[in-house]
């Protein structure tokens, strides 16, 4: 095992490790410890009790965080002549159309998110193979494809992410970042579970949450009290 760095093992001793924090005093606990010499992500992984091999216990859905995400989110609009400059003016940093597609076949995937509409999905299927691995697939499920192309650009721009929970039963997502105000990591991170509480499949029986952690890009995690989440 490495060893911990003098600010590993600080960071660590302000984090009782058998406790379950609130939400609230979690965020405070995170701009603590995040130390790093840039502005570290803020990242909550949630273990939920489901089978994601079941189709009728996959959780995936969207949320548009209260406070945004603090990055700068790179937006590709795959779209038709006539919807260019709607997609210009809503902030897409680039937009086209076969030009891109042919870019991405060579290998080119330097976007966050892939916006584009019903009639284009058919050129996007031999792109599976790319976008896929990379979970750059639009998906009308995540409201990236869509006729509102516009709307759909300005809602990622302002903070809306998609999750999806992983082969283990986890939803990691980034909430933030560690410069934000306490408060507003606290409001990310609410926003977020209050989704997932709404998304719980009827199949899913007994405790739905089964644990959430709080942490920032190499920095010691923080346990959330699942318990209390809601009430913060």
């Amino acid at each position: 095992m490495a060893k911990l760095t003098k600010k590993q093992k600080e960071a660590q001793s302000k984090i009782e490790s058998n406790k379950a924090y609130s939400v609230a005093e979690a965020s405070a606990l995170i701009k603590e410890v995040a130390n790093e010499n840039f502005d570290a992500s803020v990242d909550l992984a949630v273990r939920l009790n489901v089978d994601p091999r079941k189709a009728n216990q996959m959780v995936r859905g969207v949320v548009t965080l209260p406070h945004g995400t603090g990055k700068d989110v790179k937006v590709l609009a795959l779209v038709t002549p006539d919807k260019e400059e709607e997609a210009k003016e809503a902030g897409a940093d680039y937009v086209g159309l076969d030009e891109y597609l042919d870019k991405i076949k060579g290998g080119w995937t330097d976007v966050d998110v892939i916006i584009t509409m019903p009639s284009v999905m058919g050129k996007l299927g031999p792109l599976g193979r790319v976008l896929g691995p990379r979970g750059l697939m639009p998906n009308p499920k995540t409201g990236t494809v869509t006729m509102d192309v516009a709307k759909a650009v300005s809602d990622v721009k302002a903070g809306k992410i998609d999750f999806k929970v992983d082969k283990t039963g986890i939803v990691h997502a980034g909430i933030g970042k560690a410069s934000f105000e306490a408060e507003k990591i606290a409001g990310n991170a609410r926003e977020l579970l209050t989704t997932l509480v709404k998304l719980k499949p009827q199949a899913s029986k007994g405790v739905y949450i089964k644990s959430i952690h709080m942490s920032s890009t190499m920095s010691p995690s923080v346990q959330v009290d699942t318990k209390r989440f809601t009430e913060q």
